[in-house]
């Protein structure tokens, strides 16, 4: 079997191999194979002696520096082991002189009383001084009987109603809101001096539908405050109702004084 890539300029290594290339000689200057194997051997022997002096110094440097590490660690736990133990506080030991007080003579205690003995009572009662004839005869009609307490007063009852803020039928204005407007007059002071605005008042409508005790809530000027209440106090309501019973409640109405 022919070869054509072996011969040429194409391989000459191969060439030179099977006999095919000539050898050629070496030029001057150039090295010899076993002076370069010599070379290469000498770079690996000192090679493997610098990776050893590397290893040796490496675990020195390792041993030294855990070496420092745990001395550092120790002498500082060291010390502050120290600055922690105080030394025990002393005593100090006063000597006082201890003078003898005087022994009171306490009294003796008072004898025991004599326990009593009991004796038999000779003193009797004469028949003639008990009376025996008396009698309690509850037919007979009792006069001496104290005066009765007074009534209370309907002041007093008016007193102790209860007066609700919330109950279950509230109380309402007979005729509407509108009759309250009815009743309000704008005072004409208020009207010339441009005061308008709400003004907000309490009542009690008692059981009656009354209107009682106001107050104002939110004042705008007295005048009107007083043309508000005037005007409520003239107003008829349906009494407020809990469990089907009349009763008192409290209630706020708002009067608006407009000059539009």
């Amino acid at each position: 079997m022919d070869r054509p890539f072996l011969i040429g300029r194409f391989l000459p290594a191969h060439g030179a191999s099977f006999g095919r290339l000539p050898k050629r000689a070496l030029t001057k200057g150039a090295i010899s194979t076993e002076t370069l194997a010599k070379r290469f051997e000498a770079r690996a022997i000192s090679f493997h002696h610098k990776n050893l002096e590397y290893l040796v110094f490496g675990q020195i440097g390792m041993i030294l520096s855990l070496s420092l590490t745990i001395g550092a660690f120790t002498s500082s736990i060291g010390l502050s082991g120290m600055d922690s133990i105080e030394a025990p506080e002393q005593e100090l030991v006063q000597m006082e002189e201890m003078v003898q007080t005087a022994q009171i003579q306490r009294p003796p205690p008072p004898p025991r009383p004599p326990v009593p003995v009991e004796v038999p009572d000779e003193t009797r009662l004469d028949d003639s001084e008990l009376d025996l004839d008396a009698f309690l005869d509850i037919n007979v009609a009792i006069t001496d009987l104290p005066p009765p307490a007074p009534a209370p007063s309907r002041k007093m009852e008016e007193e102790e109603d209860e007066i609700f803020v919330v109950v279950e039928q509230m109380p309402v204005i007979k005729g509407g809101l509108q009759q309250l407007y009815k009743y309000v007059q704008y005072p004409d002071l208020a009207r010339k001096a441009g005061l308008e605005g709400t003004v907000v008042i309490k009542i009690v409508v008692s059981p009656e539908g009354k209107p009682t005790k106001p107050e104002v809530l939110k004042s705008v000027h007295k005048v009107l405050d007083d043309a508000a209440i005037n005007g409520i106090m003239q107003l008829e309501f349906e009494p407020a109702r809990q469990r089907n019973r009349p009763v008192s409640v409290w209630i706020s109405i708002p009067v608006v004084f407009d000059l539009r």
